[in-house]
This record gives structure tokens, sequence and C-alpha cells, in this order.
């Protein structure tokens, strides 16, 4: 049978029958501590499972196990968080990733303080889907009423068009209809989200003899396995688990959207340094490191206009705060773009400092509250989970987190804001810590790519315009060499490299950057880069000199002057170096140097004379040649080692090919 996983997480007003209502569901009582037992509270986070057919059919009722034959069945782990005010933080661990709220206002009270902060940090946190029970129905004469007056304070919400489901847990009434209800809205709820990214956010700890240290917490974003190796963040201890369990139940793995037990054998601590705690966020060791500073959007809501609440008080500058997000809270202090304080129904980009390092991603939402943990002040969304502390208020940040905090759902936006502020990035480890999946990253920049919105160069994403500005420096750096020094093949990989840093984000790049620049214009020879169009051309200042070394070249090709009578100063010098090096002109000997066009019909002489004559001695050929033995000699060397010529005695004939 096909089965789908969701979390449900309560919320609502201290006393308003929350976890009365998860027993009655269940069959479970969510609250396990003797405290609670004995106060009549929830104080911590109670847990419950319920198993529901995808269909329901109201005759017979609904079972509290799924026994249907056929089908699919819905598998909802519920968490059960206290309403009372001291113990909100224990309230939004438990809703910090749900797929459906079971939001629960008592009809005798109504709507209460806890009653709406609960829906503020519901909404901050951006839950969907709820269903909203309206419990102790039968403690009302006009139930109708208590109803209406409920659908008018969720307005404005995103649970506005919720369906409402009058309940009572002494008559049993509504619970079958609460159980519908859920399967109604869950109908087209996409599964939780498989990104590949596990997290188990602990939020309980505990030692059992023989077996070792257990944790549990809401598996969101991919798989964990037995065996498989781990790591606790924020302090990145590697560790492996040794096993799993689903509500009681062993199993191999565990997916997203489930209420998951891990054992951690190797767990180690003491004292004030214990292995792991709640709060903390089991996770993979490719998924990067903890950090003590966040970029985000913060939000306060509409809702509190006109509210004399200490919610509606402004955030200010500099405040220091409790941010609350997954299992844990650690406090921050807030650094405001702007500067101006953040009022009910705005949103402001801030930077968070944290006084320890905390561990999450980007697309990640929070929960704000003071340092007392006696109000929530506003919600948000991590921008950058991995933030430079300076710099916030420049430009090019301000861009970065003005675009994200536009869409702070979209792949294609992260990533494109991602090149574009960094100039290039690595394809590998792109948006790692994020709440995107590979292939979804992999996706977008195909479509960016596509766009011509930035460009892909070997391993790394790269901002067009800043691309072209550094494949235009690079090139400059080359054609001014060939401007400045004609006469030299190209210039030194070395030194591009050495004149490029400063430009490239990363040194690595380099190699990248000489492969685009190969496959649009330019050739490596050897250790230089140059344009493929170059031709060596002697300098200017040279030119005259190399006009008159090749015009006393030429003017007895076969018996030219001495290299000393040729080249008698340092600019003739290397005029004449430049000729024999590309070709224009043959050294046959430190002394000795012909024309190319005069060493080609001097070769063919030889050929010829030879050819006509099978042997000849130096004599007969210097006679044929029409030269003196200073060239002769140096030049039959220089064909014997050619492979023209070889000696035979005192005479020259060719070589047998």
């Amino acid at each position: 049978m096909a089965s789908r996983n969701f979390i449900l997480a309560t919320a609502g007003h201290v006393d308003h029958g929350k976890s009365a209502l998860v027993k009655a569901l269940t069959g479970i009582d969510p609250d396990r501590l003797p405290e609670e037992k004995a106060r009549g509270i929830t104080i911590d986070l109670g847990f419950a499972h319920l198993e529901l057919p995808s269909t329901i059919n109201h005759q017979p009722p609904v079972r509290h196990s799924s026994q249907s034959e056929g089908g699919s069945t819905l598998h909802l782990g519920i968490v059960d968080v206290p309403g009372h005010e001291d113990f909100v933080k224990n309230m939004v661990a438990g809703v910090g990733s749900i797929d459906l709220t079971l939001f629960v206002v008592a009809a005798d009270d109504g709507w209460m303080p806890q009653t709406e902060e609960h829906l503020q940090i519901l909404t901050y946190l951006g839950v969907k889907r709820a269903v909203i029970a309206l419990t102790k129905a039968d403690l009302v004469p006009d139930e109708a009423a208590r109803a209406a007056a409920l659908r008018e304070k969720l307005q404005s919400s995103p649970f506005d068009a919720a369906p409402i489901v009058p309940t009572s847990v002494i008559t049993g009434r509504g619970i079958d209809e609460l159980k519908a209800a859920f399967v109604e809205v869950l109908a087209g709820a996409p599964p939780p989200h498989d990104i590949g990214k596990p997290r188990l956010p602990v939020d309980r700890v505990f030692t059992l003899r023989g077996i070792g240290t257990v944790v549990t917490g809401t598996l969101t974003g991919g798989e964990f396995r037995r065996g498989q190796p781990v790591v606790i963040q924020p302090t990145g201890k590697a560790i492996r688990i040794r096993s799993l369990q689903n509500h009681n139940r062993e199993v191999d793995t565990s997916g997203p959207g489930t209420r998951t037990a891990l054992n951690l054998p190797d767990v180690e601590g003491s004292g004030e340094s214990p292995g792991i705690q709640r709060g903390d966020i089991v996770t993979l060791s490719e998924l990067g490191g903890a950090s003590n500073t966040w970029h985000v959007a913060l939000e306060k809501s509409a809702r509190l206009t006109d509210s004399k609440a200490a919610a509606a008080r402004p955030l200010k500058e500099g405040t220091l705060v409790r941010i609350h997000f997954g299992s844990t809270n650690i406090p921050a202090r807030v650094k405001l773009v702007d500067s101006s304080p953040l009022q009910p129904g705005q949103r402001k980009l801030a930077q968070l400092r944290f006084e320890s390092t905390a561990f999450a991603f980007a697309g990640d939402r929070f929960i704000v509250r003071d340092w007392s943990e006696q109000t929530t002040l506003a919600g948000g969304v991590v921008l950058d989970a991995d933030a430079p502390r300076n710099g916030l208020r420049s430009d090019g940040r301000r861009r970065f987190l003005e675009r994200r905090a536009q869409n702070p759902d979209d792949v294609a936006t992260f990533v494109a804001s991602e090149v574009e502020f960094r100039h290039a990035v690595r394809r590998t480890g792109l948006l790692a810590r994020s709440r995107f999946s590979a292939a979804e990253i992999s996706d977008a920049l195909a479509s960016l790519v596509g766009g011509k919105q930035i460009l892909q160069a070997g391993e790394w994403i790269a901002d067009v315009v800043f691309w072209q500005k550094l494949t235009g420096s690079a090139a400059e750096s080359i054609d001014a060499q060939h401007r400045l020094h004609p006469e030299r093949p190209g210039l030194a990989l070395s030194e591009l490299r050495t004149q490029m840093e400063k430009q490239l984000p990363a040194a690595e790049m380099f190699d990248a950057l000489t492969s685009d620049l190969l496959r649009n214009g330019f050739e490596q020879a050897g250790i230089v880069i140059r344009r493929s169009s170059h031709k060596l051309a002697l300098p200017p200042q040279l030119q005259a000199i190399g006009g008159k070394v090749r015009a006393a070249l030429g003017a007895k090709p076969l018996d030219p002057p001495s290299r000393k009578e040729l080249a008698p100063d340092v600019s003739s010098q290397q005029a004449l170096r430049f000729l024999v090096q590309t070709g224009e002109a043959v050294e046959l000997s430190p002394d000795v140097v012909l024309a190319v066009e005069s060493f080609a019909h001097a070769t063919e002489l030889v050929r010829r004379f030879l050819g006509q004559h099978g042997a000849a001695t130096a004599s007969e050929l210097r006679q044929a040649l029409g030269t003196s033995r200073r060239i002769l000699i140096p030049l039959l060397e220089r064909l014997d080692k050619d492979g023209v010529t070889r000696r035979d005695g005192d005479k020259r004939v060719l070589r047998q090919r």
C-alpha cells in the first residue's frame, strides 16, 4: 500500500484542549512529563501519530490505525505544542517544519493572546495549511456565532479559508470530521520535498542502557539510512547512525516528513560540553558548516498595526533578541540595512550577528523574540546563511539581498543573485546550503545559461558582464604584449596569470579563463599565449635596421658579409636575431648567416650538381655554387645534418631516401 508522510502540529492558547484533542484522535496521550500531568498543561513538546486512508467514508467511522485494503495511507506525525505564554519557545520548536496545523480555539474562551501569537508564528514560518478545531463546542449555546467570530479573526491570514470543525472530546463530536478535514486539506499537497539534504533538528535526547544515545526530531529535506555517516551541527562532530526508528518501528531508512529517532552510539560529552543536545542538527558533512552571521529579510505582521500589544513595538537597530529556528534559539544582535526601526506591516533587510554559531540554509524561516522571551517581535527568512560581517550596506550587497527577498522560494533567483554578486562561482557546491535540490539548481542553471543571463566556463558559472570584462582585460594584456614586442611570439602564461590574479575571484579560475580565450581567437605556443592572427614583426624602432640587414643578405646571396659585418651594434644584432628566429634567415655557423631564399637556392644547386655527377668534392661544389669556402663548408655541414647529403671520404653524395 502506498503511503505519504506529513507532519501535523497543534497550535492555540493554553487550556483550549490541544492535548485532549490529540488523544481523542490517536489514542495517545502526548503529555509525557509528570509536571504536565500534575499541572494539566503541556510544557514541552508531545508526540503522537495517526494513520488515515487517503479517502474517508463516514460510514463506518474512521479507525485510528488504517487497515483499509488497497488505496493509499496518510501517515501523520503529530507534534503537540504548549500554549502557555511561558513555553512559546517550545511551541516554536514544534512548528518549524510542519505540513499542516491543527489550530485550536475553545468555543467558551474564544480568541486569546496566545491564539494570536501562535497565528503570527505560523504565518512567519510560512505555514499555509490548517484545520481549525472549535473545541468545547458543547459548552456554548450559540455555536454558529462562535464559529463566525472565529472566521472573522482569521481574515487576512493564511488560514482565512481553512475548514472550521466544532468538536467536543467529552461527547466525541467532530473527531471523525477532523480526520476527514485532514485528508481533504492534504489531498492536493505534495509530499515533503526530498532535496537530498537531510536535516534533523534535535528536540529530545536520552540514553538507553545497552543502546546508547537516542535523539528524536522531525526529519526534513532528505533521507537517513542505517550506518550512514553524519555530522552534528553546529559543532561539526562526525558520527554514524547505528539504527533508526519511526514511531517505535525499526526501519532501514527514514524520509522527510517523518518523526525520526536516531541511535548515535559514538556521541560523547560531559559537563558543559554535551556530545549532542536539543537544538543541534544532525545532517551531512558536505552541506557545509555553521556560521555566526546571517543576512535576512525581517517582517512584522500587519495585523499588529493598530495593536497596543508589546509585539507591536518597533524592532530597533542593535536590539539583542533571540532567534528561534528548528528546535533551538540563540542570542543575536540585529543590524538593519537602513537603520530605521521595523514597524508593523513592514519588511526590512537585516544582518543577524550571533554570539555563537548557527547552522541554517538559505530560504529557512525563523522567529524573532525579545531577549526575555516574552514577546514575538517578527519573523524572517534567511537570504545568506554564511554572510560576511562587513559590507551589509554596500550597493552590491543590497541588490543581492533585495533580489532574494522579493522571491525567497525561487531557485533561479537565488542562482542568478549568487552569480551576479560573487561574479563567478564553482558549479560544484553551488547553493549547497539552500533549500533547493541539485536537480532544481541544475535546471535553473541550464535555463539561465540558455537565456544568456549567465555563462558556464569549465566548472565555473560566471556573470556575463563580469566575464566579458575579465576576458577583455586578459585579451588586452596579450595585445599590449604584441604591440610592445611584436617580435616575440606572445605573452608568457605565468605573466598573464600574475596580471589577472587580482581580478579573479579565485586563482583556480585562471585555467577556465585561458581555455575560454583559446576557444575564441587565441592559441598557445609552448609557455606563451597569443592571438591566432599575430604575425611576428620587428618593433618600429628596429624596422629600418632590419631592412638594411635584409638588403645586405640579398646583395650577395651566396656570399653575404660576416655576422660581425652584418650586425656591428646592438640594434642590428637584435634585428638579425629576429630574422633568424622568424625563419627569414638561416644561421649556418656563428659567423655565417644566409637569407632563407639563398639557403633554399644553394640547397637546390647542390642537389642538382650531385644528381648529375653522383659525387663531388667541396672544391667542386664551391665552384658550382660560385661561393667561398667560408660559406660552403658550413653549408655542407648543415645539409649533412638535415639529411640532404652525406660525406663519403673527401666527397659529398646525396643521401639515399
